[in-house]
C-alpha cells in the first residue's frame, strides 16, 4: 500500500492511503507530528511526497528511516522531459499542478548557495496559488503522473526509472547526513608537505611562491610572470618566440622551454590549493565528516552532481584523508567496464552479450575474438564506438568491430543519427535527451545548403556524438541507481552506511566484521540491477572490490 504525505506548517502532516491509480483509498487524516505519522505506519510500502530533499531530511533528523518513496518532483522532471524532450523545466509541485490545470507554470526557486551543515539545507518550496490546498494538489499531481507514466512508450520501464530515481533521492539524503569519514589532521599534513607552510602576508603557501619565482626566472626575470594568470603565461612565451593558443597541460608539454616544468608543477599545486586547500577543509569538514549535498540526476544523462564541496572531484592525493573509523573499514567497489556491458545489454548484440557474460575482463575477452589478443586495441575500438571517436586507432579498428558486433555498433550509430537530426533520444528505461544542441550555437556556414539545420552543422554533429554516448552512459546511470537501491536495502539491518557514490563507484563504511557481507551485497545488487533494468540477458555486471582503511589505498 502507498500513502501520500504532506508536511503541515505546524510540524504536523496530512496523509492518506492510495489506490494503484493514485486516487485516495481512504479519508485523509491529520497527525500532529510528521515523524510519528511515518514511524507509526511501518507497513507502508512506499511514501508519496513532494520532495525527498525537503521532507526526508526532517524524518532522518527525528530518527525515522523509510524503505521506499515516490518523489513527485523527481518524477515530474523525468516525465516532462519524456513528453516534451526538454530538460531543465520547472519540476516543483506547484509547476506540476499548474501544468495539470493548464495554468502558467511558475519557475523553480533559484539554486541556493551550498551550505556546509545539513541543518542549514532547508529551503521553502515554490508556493501554490492562493487558496490551493497543498495536500489536494499533491494527490491530483500524483494521480496525473501515474496516468502519464502509463502513456509512455514503455510504461514498465518508466515506472522502474521513477522508482530508481526516488531511491537515489533517499540514498543522497542519507549520505549527505552521514558524511564521508575524513581525517582533517591527515589532510593538513598532506597540504603542509606538498604546498609548504603558509607564509604570513604571502598570498600563497611557500612551495607555490618558490615555483612562481622559478617561472619568472625562466623567462629572464625582467618581468614578473604570474603563473595563475593564463594571459601572463601566453605573453611571456610570446616574448620568447613561442606561440600558444592556451595554457592547457597537453599544449605546454609540447614546448621546449625551462619555464614549462615549474609552470606545470605550479598549476598542479594551484588546483589543489584552490579546490581542496586549507580553506576548503575549514569550510567543509566538521566532526570528522565531509558532508556534501548530492544532487541525483544533476546532469542530462542522470549522473549525479553536488552542490558545492567538489565531492565528485576528490584528487587522488587527498583521498589519503578519507579513513575509516577505528574498528571500521571502507568497502570500495568499482563497476568493471560498466558502459561496454550496458551497451551489450541494451543493443542485444548476441556476440557482445556473450563476451560480456564471460570473465571479469571484457576487453581481454574481446581482444581474443578479433584483435589478435591486444587488449589495448580492443578497448580503444569499443570505447571509440561508444564515444564517437572517428580518427586514429579507433577508426582503424571500428570496421572490424562493426563486422563482429553489428547490433551493438548499429545501436550507437542510430542514436548518433537521431541526435544529428534533432530527434529525441532515450535511455533504455526512458530518460530523455533534449533535442537541442549541447554545444554553444555556432555561426552558420554560408556555403551550406541548409545553414544551421540538423545534420548540416558542426553543432548537430556534436550533438550526435553526445547522443551516441548518452544512450549508453545514461542507461548505465539508470542501472547504477538500481544498484544503490539494492545495496541500501541489503545493508539496512547492519551498522554499515553508504557514504559515497560516483558514476560507477560505491563506498560503504562498515565495521570490519561486516565487510564480507557488504561485499557480497554489492555483487548481488549489481546482478539484480542488471536483470531489473535490462531483463534476462547473459551479461554480467561484476565489481572490483577493495576492503581498506584508507580510500587512497583502494586503487
Amino acid at each position: 500500500m502507498r500513502w501520500a504525505v504532506a508536511e503541515w506548517g505546524d510540524g504536523g502532516a496530512r496523509l492518506c492511503p492510495l489506490e494503484r491509480d493514485g486516487r485516495p483509498a481512504g479519508p485523509a487524516v491529520y497527525e500532529p507530528s510528521l515523524a510519528e505519522a511515518v514511524r507509526s505506519r511501518p507497513e507502508v510500502e512506499r511514501w508519496v511526497w513532494r520532495s525527498t530533499a525537503e521532507i526526508y531530511r526532517t524524518l532522518l533528523a527525528a530518527g525515522v528511516r523509510v524503505e521506499r518513496c515516490y518523489d513527485v518532483q523527481a518524477a515530474e522532471a523525468l516525465l516532462i522531459g519524456h513528453e516534451e524532450g526538454q530538460s531543465g523545466q520547472a519540476r516543483s509541485l506547484a509547476a506540476a499542478w499548474a501544468r495539470l490545470h493548464n495554468l502558467p507554470v511558475p519557475p523553480d526557486a533559484p539554486a541556493r548557495a551550498a551550505e556546509t551543515q545539513p541543518s542549514l539545507f532547508e529551503s521553502a518550496p515554490v508556493p501554490l496559488p492562493p487558496g490551493t490546498d497543498e495536500f489536494t494538489a499533491l494527490l491530483e499531481v500524483y494521480a496525473g503522473q501515474v496516468a502519464r507514466t502509463a502513456r509512455t512508450e514503455h510504461p514498465e520501464r518508466m515506472r522502474l526509472l521513477l522508482a530508481a530515481e526516488s531511491a537515489g533521492m533517499l540514498v543522497a539524503t542519507e549520505m549527505s547526513r552521514s558524511g564521508i569519514p575524513w581525517r582533517a589532521d591527515v589532510h593538513r599534513e598532506l597540504l603542509d608537505t606538498m604546498l609548504g607552510e603558509r607564509v604570513p602576508g604571502a598570498p600563497e603557501p611557500r612551495r607555490m611562491v618558490e615555483l612562481a619565482d622559478e617561472v619568472s626566472r625562466a623567462f629572464g626575470g625582467a618581468v614578473r610572470v604570474r603563473p595563475d594568470l593564463p594571459n601572463d603565461i601566453v605573453k611571456a612565451f610570446a616574448r620568447s618566440g613561442i606561440v600558444l593558443s592556451s595554457t592547457r597541460k597537453w599544449e605546454l608539454q609540447q614546448v621546449d622551454h625551462p619555464a614549462v616544468a615549474p609552470l606545470l608543477a605550479y598549476k598542479s599545486l594551484y588546483r589543489l590549493y584552490t579546490a581542496h586547500g586549507w580553506s576548503w577543509l575549514e569550510q567543509w569538514v566538521h566532526g570528522g565528516r565531509f558532508r556534501p549535498e548530492y544532487l541525483p540526476g544533476g546532469t542530462v544523462t542522470g549522473r549525479w552532481t553536488t552542490n558545492g564541496g567538489g565531492a565528485l572531484q576528490i584528487p587522488k592525493v587527498i583521498r589519503q584523508a578519507i579513513r575509516a573509523d577505528p574498528g571500521w573499514c571502507l568497502v570500495v567497489a568499482d563497476a568493471d567496464q560498466m558502459e561496454p556491458r550496458v551497451l551489450a545489454a541494451v543493443s542485444r548484440d548476441p556476440g557482445l552479450m556473450e563476451v560480456a557474460g564471460r570473465g571479469e575482463d571484457l576487453y581481454a575477452d574481446l581482444a581474443v575474438r578479433g584483435f589478435g589478443g591486444d587488449r589495448a586495441q580492443a578497448k580503444i575500438a569499443l570505447l571509440g564506438a561508444i564515444y564517437g571517436q572517428t580518427s586514429g586507432d579507433a577508426l582503424i579498428h571500428l570496421a572490424g568491430l562493426r563486422r563482429r558486433y553489428p547490433s551493438a555498433v548499429a545501436y550507437v550509430d542510430d542514436a548518433a543519427r537521431a541526435g544529428e537530426e534533432g530527434r529525441l533520444v532515450r535511455t533504455w528505461l526512458g530518460r530523455t535527451c533534449p533535442p537541442l544542441s549541447v554545444a554553444a550555437p555556432e555561426e552558420p556556414d554560408p556555403a551550406q545548403e541548409n545553414p544551421g539545420g540538423y545534420g548540416s552543422s558542426s553543432a548537430a554533429r556534436a550533438r550526435g556524438r553526445f547522443t551516441r554516448n548518452f544512450v549508453v552512459q545514461g542507461s548505465a546511470a539508470d542501472w547504477a541507481l538500481l544498484v544503490l537501491a539494492g545495496v541500501r536495502h541489503a545493508i539496512a539491518g547492519l551498522r554499515a552506511e553508504l557514504v559515497f557514490f560516483q558514476h560507477d563507484e560505491v563506498i560503504v563504511h562498515c565495521p570490519a566484521e561486516e565487510a564480507a557481507t557488504v561485499t557480497a551485497a554489492i555483487a548481488a545488487a549489481a546482478e539484480t540491477a542488471g536483470r531489473l533494468a535490462f531483463g534476462s540477458t547473459p551479461v554480467r555486471f561484476p565489481f572490483t572490490t577493495a576492503v581498506v582503511e584508507c580510500y587512497g589505498d583502494a586503487k
